[in-house]
């Protein structure tokens, strides 16, 4: 098999790899080709480290003729984002205030990566402190999208969305905090999940009192997500889910409206048409009321958090705007106030939800902006602009649902258009049958489209 005809599903890479069919070597020396080739122009890496990650797949090849028990990304080229530490790289998080920090040990992303069998290829972009969904900071330039360089790639796990999305990878790892992976899947065509709370770990318990966060997949299909999902979990209970067909009945609701935007048709067209997809499954589907709220009602609560990032007093002043906003807000709230906000919020998002079995929404709802679209704003300001991007993201975080982004849709401008399933809490495995159901409906339909 040619090296260049490589499947788009990681674990038919990874099978292709145990089998012998492709080296370690071969693969990873691809990916990193690609990556000297379409990094210039996206930005998705930060840094790369070609030397040892090519001397890391001799060593998997070695193993691998070897025989045994294999793990089953055995020989993946994949990044880690650049909040996390990698061994003998810089961890800066997307910021100038950061660019010092050089990190001589494996960030628990990076040690379950290697222990799954990936190959580390560099550190990927990431917005300042993971703040923001889109990535232009003063330390390196915007994360682009693979389908427009004119757009973001959203944030703030943009880089590793463009890097699986234009081949430079065959599947990464993100962090979400209010939509930071499933925004940029939306924006770059890839299934992205965040878990419910508690059934992945949570290494930012220091400075994520609350647990917002999440880690999570970026990936071309449902069952390579499921199956990092079980990498990160450390046990297998995601990929199974798979191969279920979920009970018919459910109690679907379809939201398309905001308070914080006005919907794109383009968008809510999507939406509508995965509702009517899992109405053909034999579902129930009714279109519910909008969740109230604004920015200011989650400002708090996201503001503190930035505030328990600990910076070197003196390299503040590095900063950019919107960090040094929420951080000063952040200081003038309490520990207990932020989480008496949090459960505030949790108990109106749980209310709202209500009797449904899974709510369909769009993943955005607006189109992907244009890079540049932000730079003539204040701190404030840009959080503001920006924040309507998560609309339909930051509130499962809060009430610690699963939520996923469904690759949906093109525009009529050729950008990916994304949509939101949410589950109730704990239902992980419904949402990823569910979705696993939607991807094949949409491959037997595309496949006979293209027989007519």
């Amino acid at each position: 098999m040619r090296v260049h005809d490589l499947p788009r599903s990681a674990l038919e890479l990874a099978a292709l790899v145990r089998r012998r069919t492709l080296s370690a070597v071969d693969v990873v020396r691809h990916h990193l080709e690609v990556i000297s080739e379409k990094n210039p122009d996206l930005g998705a890496f930060v840094e790369l480290r070609e030397d040892r990650a090519l001397h890391e797949a001799e060593r998997i090849d070695e193993r691998i003729a070897r025989g045994g028990d294999l793990p089953p990304f055995l020989g993946l080229p994949t990044g880690i984002k650049d909040h996390e530490h990698l061994r003998g790289c810089f961890t800066r998080a997307g910021s100038r205030a950061l660019r010092w920090v050089y990190s001589p040990v494996d960030g628990f992303m990076a040690r379950v990566c290697r222990r799954a069998g990936f190959v580390l290829c560099g550190k990927l972009a990431t917005s300042e402190l993971t703040i923001l969904p889109f990535i232009e900071t003063e330390l390196h330039p915007p994360a682009r999208n693979p389908f427009s360089r004119a757009h973001y790639a959203g944030g703030s796990s943009g880089g590793s969305a463009a890097a699986v999305a234009s081949g430079m990878l065959p599947i990464a790892p993100g962090s979400d905090g209010a939509g930071s992976i499933r925004i940029p899947a939306a924006c770059c065509g890839l299934w992205g999940m965040k878990a419910s709370r508690g059934a992945l770990p949570n290494p930012y318990r220091a400075f994520d009192r609350p647990l917002l966060s999440s880690i999570g997949p970026l990936a071309h299909s449902v069952r390579d997500a499921a199956a990092l999902m079980d990498v990160l979990a450390g046990e297998r209970k995601f990929m199974s889910a798979c191969e279920e067909t979920p009970r018919r009945g459910l109690r679907v609701r379809l939201l398309l409206e905001t308070p914080l935007a006005e919907v794109d048709d383009e968008h809510a067209r999507a939406a509508r048409a995965i509702a009517q997809r899992l109405e053909s499954f034999g579902h129930h589907v009714d279109e519910g009321e909008p969740l109230d709220g604004g920015v200011d009602d989650f400002v708090p609560l996201m503001a503190r958090m930035v505030a328990n990032v600990p910076v070197v007093p003196f390299t503040e002043r590095w900063l950019e705007p919107t960090t040094r906003w929420l951080r000063t807000r952040g200081k003038r709230v309490s520990q207990r106030a932020a989480m008496q906000c949090k459960e505030d919020l949790e108990k109106r998002v749980l209310a709202w939800f209500g009797d449904a079995d899974l709510w369909i929404t769009p993943t955005m709802p607006t189109a992907i902006p244009l890079v540049g679209s932000f730079r003539d704003l204040d701190g404030e300001g840009i959080f503001r602009a920006a924040a309507p991007l998560g609309a339909f993201t930051a509130a499962f975080n809060v009430s610690g649902q699963p939520a996923l982004n469904v690759p949906a849709a093109r525009s009529r401008a050729g950008l990916p258009i994304g949509v939101q399933l949410v589950g109730r809490r704990g239902e992980d495995r419904l949402l990823l049958s569910l979705a696993a159901m939607i991807e094949e409906d949409s491959r037997e339909e595309a496949s006979r489209v293209a027989s007519l």
